[in-house]
């Protein structure tokens, strides 16, 4: 009983550390590579609409927007050829340049569409070679696992059988376990490649099987918050939306750790776009999130974090010994840059003419920029929309002031 029995649990080892092995590849690289081919084309997606919106506005702005995204796709690039050395690799590195040759004559009006559509065309055939070369590969990898799983079960059967007459009830028990935790592990494989981020196999053993169990609930999860990161973040700034800010609040909620959120906002953008174009004022709204970020990094400490809500709209969330600094410096860099915004004429005059919400014609000084500091201590807030509202209050007042001012709300909130 004792030979057999150690036999059956060897095998049976050896079989788990395998498939083990197998898993942790897949999660290692291919998973890594089908994301990076997904992220690879919707960036060239990107870059194909600031190509087509540049050729039809000949905006500068677009051709910028364009260069933010070539870097982006490069940079992915040269991640999946460390990742993954096989020949595929190569032809994509090749016509995504022939691609940016035909891009740069875009630019520079002698564009060739008929050329550049065929390198286009060229480049997606080979991001999606490279997908279904890795579907491959994930396929034969489950396949392994299925045969290792299969072969596994059968020796440990066989094993187990042969001391049947004094070890049933043990070997039984020990072969129902490691199958269905080997049978839940492949489901598991199959579902995150599939990208269910949620699925759970519900494995609670205390042993290699339960730590694996373990790193495929984490993945699992990280790979979620990374696609809803990649998916809320704006495109306009590049910073992190709304889920991101309410999961930063929440958490430091949970910390019990004094903070201070800063809602930035910025005064008669409407106006200002009414008059210059949507254009310019994104670019406005783009260099004011760039200050922002620049800011907070500059005067606040390591892990403080900027969030984008929207429109005009940042959020700033700093340590409360940090939040008067960092808001100072923003007004102090804002200030400075706004003016390379405006025509000489209207800086001259100090304003410009537009109409307001209400259709009237007014005249609306030159742009600035209102921060509401709200300072939340242990027990005054329980939810990220308290602190908004907390906000909310005094950011009108503010807003009200002449100039680019900021105020703290020190009241304590009440519950």
């Amino acid at each position: 009983m004792a030979f057999f029995t150690v036999a059956a649990i060897i095998f049976s080892i050896i079989g788990i550390y395998s498939i083990h092995n197998i898993a942790t590849d897949i999660a290692r690289k291919d998973l890594a590579i089908l994301s990076a081919t997904g992220k690879l084309r919707e960036t060239l997606q990107a870059q194909e609409r600031y190509a087509a919106k540049y050729q039809i506005l000949k905006s500068p702005e677009f051709a910028e927007m364009f260069r933010s995204r070539e870097i982006e796709f490069l940079d992915l690039l040269q991640k999946l050829g460390k990742n993954r050395q096989q020949p595929d690799v190569p032809p994509l590195v090749k016509s995504y340049a022939t691609y940016r040759l035909n891009i740069g004559k875009l630019f520079s009006g002698k564009g060739d569409q008929e050329a550049l559509k065929d390198a286009t065309t060229q480049v997606y055939n080979d991001i999606d070679l490279i997908y279904n070369n890795t579907r491959e590969q994930l396929k034969t990898k489950l396949q392994a696992a299925d045969q290792k799983e299969t072969s596994t079960i059968a020796w440990t059967i066989v094993l187990s059988l042969t001391g049947f007459l004094l070890g049933l009830i043990v070997a039984s028990l020990f072969i129902y376990n490691v199958s269905t935790a080997v049978r839940r592990l492949k489901t598991a494989t199959h579902k995150i490649a599939e990208g269910d981020f949620d699925y759970d196999p519900k494995i609670k053993a205390h042993d290699e099987i339960g730590d694996l169990a373990r790193d495929f609930i984490s993945m699992a999860a990280r790979l979620k918050v990374l696609e809803q990161v990649s998916l809320d973040a704006s495109p306009l700034t590049r910073l992190p939306g709304n889920i991101a800010i309410e999961g930063v609040l929440n958490k430091r909620l949970q910390d019990d750790v004094p903070f201070a959120v800063c809602y930035a906002d910025l005064d008669n953008l409407k106006a200002y776009n009414d008059h210059y174009g949507y254009i310019k004022a994104s670019e406005v709204i783009k260099k004011a999130g760039e200050i922002i970020y620049r800011a907070v990094q500059e005067k606040a400490e390591e892990d403080a974090f900027v969030g984008h809500i929207g429109g005009d709209d940042f959020i700033m969330v700093v340590a409360m010994e940090n939040a008067v600094p960092a808001c100072e410096t923003v007004i102090k860099m804002f200030d400075e840059e706004i003016r390379n915004h405006y025509t000489s004429e209207d800086l001259a005059r100090g304003a410009i003419d537009a109409v307001d919400r209400y259709g009237v014609p007014r005249i609306f000084p030159i742009m600035t920029i209102s921060i509401a500091i709200t300072i939340c201590r242990k027990g005054e807030f329980d939810s990220a929309v308290a602190i908004a509202k907390a906000a909310a209050e005094i950011k009108d007042y503010v807003k009200s002031m002449p100039g680019s001012n900021y105020l703290i709300n020190r009241r304590k909130v009440k519950r």
